[in-house]
């Protein structure tokens, strides 16, 4: 049995002032942004290429204090985050993950077909995504930051008990985008979880919740596409939009998703 950790329990001896390469960030200010909440918002893309360069501890340091903020169930603070990033520990965790990831990945690819139909086109969204995807599994090693997630559990799991610790994910991945960053959540790490377990010592309650590479975009940020708010939106019953569920001018669209049918009753349909 690893050891145990009880959620909540007083960390004080592990309270640290924190200075890094002759930074002090404990007597240090979070870094100001210029990018509105709204941008950022309805910018934040799931960035998967990254620049071969390490993100600054100043930076990890305000993206995971943003990750920290995040609510949970009773204010319990179950959630840790596993950063891994260049250590011996880090270079075997994005080994198994990353030969896990080019496993799943491949099998997905075959099973969801992304190389006929739409696919053979090479300007697709579909052939867009499995090039991304491909190229992102493959350089899997190279993420300059990995980060597990994680839920110390303090009962049986439940169905809500993901609500105290992914709004601290989405917490984590806005604040990366607002500092210049980006990331991806993915979960390359179920298929390894024992394996992981092992390599890093992590309790056998403990929950690890996804897997979250970050860093500097080899490409850009730009708006997300979803599709139209009075697709998503209701208002009264199912399946009614309101009048006000209108999108601002410019907005970008998809169609992704589950077919339109089952949004609308409810019930999968082929």
């Amino acid at each position: 049995m690893r050891r145990p950790h009880q959620a909540g329990q007083s960390v004080a001896g592990n309270v640290r002032t924190g200075t890094h390469g002759g930074e002090d960030l404990g007597n240090s200010p979070l870094p100001s942004v210029t990018v509105g909440l709204f941008e950022v918002l309805t910018t934040t893309r799931a960035i998967r290429r990254y620049r071969d360069e390490p993100v600054p501890p100043a930076a990890l340091r305000a993206i995971l204090f943003a990750a920290t903020r995040a609510p949970s169930g009773s204010n319990r603070q179950p959630f840790r985050f596993l950063v891994l990033t260049d250590g011996p520990m880090a270079r075997a965790a994005k080994k198994l993950i990353g030969e896990s990831a080019r496993r799943t990945w491949g099998t997905k690819r075959e099973v969801d077909r992304y190389d006929s139909g739409s696919g053979v086109a090479e300007n697709s969204p579909k052939a867009r995504m499995a090039r991304a995807m491909q190229a992102y599994v493959d350089d899997f090693e190279r993420v300059p930051v990995l980060i597990l997630p994680c839920l110390v559990r303090y009962r049986q799991p439940t169905p809500m008990e993901g609500a105290s610790v992914y709004p601290a994910c989405q917490n984590l991945l806005l604040a990366t985008r607002a500092l210049g960053f980006g990331g991806v959540f993915t979960g390359w790490n179920f298929a390894v979880d024992k394996e992981l377990r092992d390599l890093l010592e992590i309790p056998d309650e403990t929950f690890i919740a996804g897997t979250i590479t970050l860093g500097k975009p080899a490409g850009k940020h730009g708006p997300v596409r979803r599709r139209p708010m009075s697709e998503l939106v209701y208002e009264e019953r199912w399946g009614v939009a309101p009048d006000w569920a209108v999108d601002p001018p410019g907005t970008e669209f998809t169609s992704a998703g589950p077919p339109r049918a089952a949004a609308n009753d409810g019930t999968a349909k082929s």
